[in-house]
């Protein structure tokens, strides 16, 4: 996920809901309600989606954007959608620039020799034919980077030593994130020769954490080599760097290519009102260290299991839902993008889209984003959704990365917001696997998504309503 871009656009996002205090609930029909009672308990008994996140996991792995990997993860999920009865499934095509670790190391070189673990962020440049060997100059923040002097920076690799921390909404890591994207086109303008990062992680072992550096559109490459240090060897890095001047040999070996496939899947349960759209999401592909189990395997398995349950239902709902399983979301969004762009003149007939990529975590908060006039229907959803220990949000939700295009274009969002307490513990490193998804908390999340969704594709509220002018006294 890309909660650095997340923070960047998030005041941009308002559909001009003013802070108001606590609507009064929408009333909803009482067989709406039984039946979302319905799939609160059958969501709480969760099997396919959580089969769906082992099976992705087990039998595709790690699913790097623009890989082979990912492309079999598409072909995969278009045969478990349908197979799972899921109509109108397809691959919506784009194409975008690849890019892949090929070697990754460093090692210490001045005062002794010794390793330090690394891995390559995303877009990170090559160190040529073979390794550079520089000084390391360190830095506690990306403010103290700017400041700094370019004589003392050129020819060196920056070390930006800056610690993340750990948040139950992630926000932690949104202000962490930012040296990961921002190290290398700093620290190239100041004429150093690579740049390394404490993870922007925050659990404490020896695993490093991946993710993008800034590089320019339709780029593969970013202006630098940059790599992430596991926390305990940051750590070791500035204990010798205490002890006197430390130089580095760093290695990074990449393959890069353009205009290559990806794609976003897509497979709906129809709708008495086709054209009328709720869009529940998450992002398919995954970096390569683990097997993207919580970033976002489970995401997907969430939503394919909330829409499932609706499927099952007697009849249609009256709105079509649509499962968006999107591509290439982990090197800059790009499958959202895409879809807004295919999708461009029929955003007005969405009337309702959420992501889910945040693991599995317990979901806490129900955010909206929707018109002054609807906040009575948030009320509402929030209501029924508090006896699951969800709380009422605000109505300043950010929907999701792949979908923060279609908020911007007025597509009225939600946000579940899981507990992120102990995500990034796990997130972009090779300890990302199956079994750190806990399976009632999994549940609890597909129970919520089934009734949120349910409650939008049924009640046919218009969730961009204006506030009706007050009358003049």
């Amino acid at each position: 996920m890309r909660c650095a871009l997340i923070t960047a656009v998030f005041s941009s996002l308002c559909l001009g809901a003013a802070a108001q205090g606590a609507p009064e609930a929408e009333p909803l029909p009482g067989r709406i309600t039984q039946t979302v009672d319905m799939l609160i308990e059958q969501g709480l008994a969760d099997d396919i989606g959580l089969q769906f996140v082992e099976d992705l996991t087990t039998e595709v792995g790690p699913r790097l954007a623009g890989s082979q990997a990912e492309r079999r993860a598409r072909e995969w999920a278009v045969a478990e959608l349908r197979s799972l009865g899921f109509r109108n499934v397809r691959i919506e095509d784009f194409d975008i620039p690849f890019w892949s670790r090929v070697t990754d190391t460093a090692h210490v070189i001045s005062p002794g020799q010794q390793e330090l673990v690394i891995t390559a962020l995303g877009g990170s440049a090559d160190t040529g034919e073979g390794p550079i060997e520089a000084d390391i100059i360190r830095f506690e923040s990306m403010d103290e980077l700017r400041a700094g002097f370019e004589s003392d920076i050129r020819g060196k690799i920056v070390f930006v030593d800056e610690i993340t921390i750990k948040t139950q909404d992630g926000s932690g890591y949104g202000l962490g994130v930012r040296k990961r994207r921002e190290c290398a086109p700093v620290a190239a303008e100041k004429g150093a020769v690579g740049c390394l990062i404490r993870s922007v992680g925050t659990q404490p072992r020896r695993f490093p954490h991946t993710g993008m550096t800034a590089r320019p559109d339709g780029e593969a490459t970013g202006p630098l080599p940059a790599a992430a240090l596991s926390p305990p060897d940051a750590d070791q890095l500035t204990r010798l760097l205490e002890r006197g001047a430390v130089a580095v040999r760093l290695n990074i070996q990449t393959e890069t290519l353009t205009g290559v496939p990806s794609g976003n899947v897509i497979g709906e349960v129809p709708g008495e009102q086709a054209d009328e759209i709720v869009l529940i999401s998450c992002h398919l592909d995954s970096w390569d260290l683990g097997t993207g189990a919580l970033d976002d395997a489970a995401g997907c398995g969430i939503v394919v299991g909330a829409a499932k349950l609706i499927d099952a239902l007697p009849g249609q709902p009256k709105r079509t839902i649509r499962v968006v399983l999107y591509g290439a979301e982990e090197v800059g969004l790009l499958g959202g993008d895409a879809y807004a762009r295919q999708h461009s003149e029929d955003l007005e007939n969405h009337v309702l889209a959420s992501e889910s990529d945040f693991g599995a975590g317990r979901i806490w908060r129900f955010q909206t984003r929707f018109g002054d006039g609807a906040l009575g229907y948030a009320a509402a959803i929030q209501k029924i959704l508090a006896p699951l220990g969800v709380t009422a949000g605000d109505n300043n939700a950010f929907g999701g990365p792949d979908i923060l295009v279609l908020a911007r274009s007025g597509v009225p969002v939600v946000t579940p917001g899981q507990d992120g307490r102990d995500y990034f513990d796990y997130h972009h490193t090779p300890d990302d696997t199956f079994d750190k998804i806990k399976p009632d908390q999994f549940r609890q999340n597909v129970a919520v998504y089934a009734a949120f969704t349910y409650i939008a594709a049924e009640s046919g509220w218009d969730f961009r309503k204006v506030a009706e002018p007050e009358e003049a006294e």
